[in-house]
């Protein structure tokens, strides 16, 4: 019991929580798997030795299938996506399968009252926030054009075009992303990739 219990507060190290939060069970799996994974793999030990990870949830996405989401730190979004590929895919093994999303943790600034001298970084707007979330989402592919369509009732939807490079990677995750995007952000979006010469407005 009591290597067991060493063994998880050395695993928590990877996992850093708001207002030192309590871990939930799930984020502890996952920092569990991180730092089994910078034990472990030779490919990723030195990527991930100071590297660790904000909060993590596991979300329906439809029937029984299921997204991990993970938040890293913004200021390590960069070392995160140099190791994008292969961290997912052996985390996606430890998880049975299921798409794991890695979003950087960013934050929403409400806009200054009127009159106020504050200004709000751009880069802290509603609007900003979720077309970064969009990119984090579907990374390492990139947006190459998107389309907003009105139903009947008013409400819209987005249709999001990846890169059709990207396209054999990503093709079987495009149902999980849609599903990640609408829980973080409220959005409704579909993904696809563009048809040959499809033009942007």
């Amino acid at each position: 019991m009591m290597a067991y219990r060493s063994k998880m507060y050395t695993a928590l190290q990877k996992i850093r929580k708001d207002k030192e939060a309590e871990p939930t069970e799930f984020e502890e799996n996952v920092a569990q798997a991180l730092f089994d994974l910078e034990n472990t793999n030779q490919e990723l030990k030195s990527d991930l030795k100071d590297l660790f990870i904000n909060s993590a949830l596991q979300i329906d996405i439809s029937g029984s299938k299921k997204a991990v989401v993970i938040h890293v730190p913004y200021r390590l979004r960069k070392s995160f996506r140099k190791i994008h590929p292969r961290l997912v895919r052996e985390l996606e093994k430890k998880f049975s399968g299921k798409e794991v999303v890695l979003v950087a943790t960013r934050r929403i600034v409400r806009p200054p009252k009127k009159g106020s001298a504050v200004q709000r970084p751009r880069s802290r707007t509603l609007t900003a926030v979720h077309e970064a979330i969009l990119e984090d989402v579907v990374y390492p592919a990139e947006i190459v054009g998107k389309r907003v369509r009105y139903r009947l009732d008013g409400s819209k939807i987005i249709k999001i075009f990846l890169d059709p490079k990207a396209k054999n990677d990503t093709e079987n995750k495009l149902e999980a992303f849609a599903g990640v995007y609408r829980k973080l952000s409220g959005k409704d979006v579909v993904f696809d990739f563009p048809a040959k010469d499809a033009r942007f407005w």
